[in-house]
């Protein structure tokens, strides 16, 4: 038996829980993990309350990230005793995810995880963080260096949003920061950010093409955000998109990309090709200060998810949570 959050749904009543699971009842795969660590993220928070329509397939365990220790495997790349990570995939979704002492799994999901990073760690930086080098690697592989400009990233006080701050402005950029929170001013600055921007300058529709300031940018956010983010870039300017909470709509123009040359690229993270992931793995462990990350995380237990998730919808959680699966 294995400890696990459970959403279950009858078609009338939607819930989720704290259950005891026989490991026999685990989904098929050619690995199974004993769970060390996972996180709550803002999917896992729209799965637990189901508030969006995350869960495909029922009952279902959530979590789409989780570190631990190979228990068994029929996979010759993956031996008993490895560590390892895991992000997306559909794992939460339509396979039994992370927020569970065991998970089953196919073997192309994993990653092995670098030395330099504990399974703790993997899981502070989590989906989140390696979506934030995801786009910090789209940006610099379309040119965007330091010296071309200030990058813009919005829900800077959110799990990619901290991270991408402190990648950036590790590698030498001038980093703004938009978030709704501005009483974290103190936390955002401590992270890297060189100024701080109010979301509700952003939220409302604007204008075709607006002030030029931005020779990058990273949005979480969507919508209208992302509309003027895009209004607001240099002649040559990059955006990466990774998220939507503020919605999936678009209320934009092509006049950004048609008369200074913008470049919008999507970010995907759950459906990622394993290089790149390594890739991504890779220069987190040798470029993200630990310092910095452990500062904007925070432990839970698995119990706690349940309370802490609606919170995490209401912009009421800053950084990165780290889910302790044992407790």
């Amino acid at each position: 038996m294995f400890r696990s959050i459970m959403i279950e749904n009858d078609g009338q009543d939607y819930r989720a829980g704290l259950r005891d699971v026989e490991e026999a009842a685990l989904p098929e795969g050619d690995v199974t993990v004993r769970v060390r660590y996972s996180t709550l993220n803002y999917k896992d928070a729209l799965a637990i309350t189901g508030n969006g329509p995350v869960v495909r397939r029922f009952p279902m365990i959530p979590g789409v990230d989780l570190a631990g220790v190979v228990e068994q495997s029929d996979d010759a790349r993956h031996r008993p005793g490895d560590m390892v990570v895991l992000n997306g995939w559909g794992v939460g979704e339509t396979h039994w995810g992370g927020l569970a002492q065991k998970a089953r799994v196919k073997g192309d999901w994993l990653v092995p995880l670098p030395a330099a990073i504990t399974p703790w760690r993997a899981m502070a930086i989590g989906t989140a963080g390696y979506t934030a080098m995801l786009c910090v690697m789209a940006l610099q592989e379309h040119g965007v260096t330091p010296d071309r400009g200030p990058v813009i990233v919005t829900g800077a006080a959110g799990g990619v949003g901290s991270i991408a701050l402190v990648l950036l402005s590790r590698l030498g950029y001038t980093v703004a920061g938009v978030t709704g929170r501005l009483q974290e001013a103190g936390f955002l600055r401590g992270l890297g950010a060189a100024e701080l921007l109010e979301r509700a300058a952003f939220a409302a529709p604007g204008r075709p093409l607006g002030r030029e300031r931005w020779a990058g940018a990273i949005d979480v956010v969507g919508s209208h955000v992302l509309a003027n983010v895009c209004a607001s870039m240099r002649y040559g300017g990059v955006v990466a998109a990774c998220g939507l909470a503020g919605g999936m709509d678009f209320p934009a123009t092509v006049a950004p990309f048609i008369l200074r040359g913008v470049t919008l690229v999507g970010i995907d993270s759950v459906m990622c090709p394993r290089e790149r992931r390594f890739e991504a793995w890779r220069r987190l462990a040798a470029e993200l200060p630990w310092d910095k990350l452990d500062g904007l995380s925070s432990e839970i237990a698995l119990t706690d998810t349940l309370t802490v998730a609606p919170d995490l919808l209401h912009g009421k959680v800053r950084g990165r949570l780290v889910v302790d699966v044992d407790r």
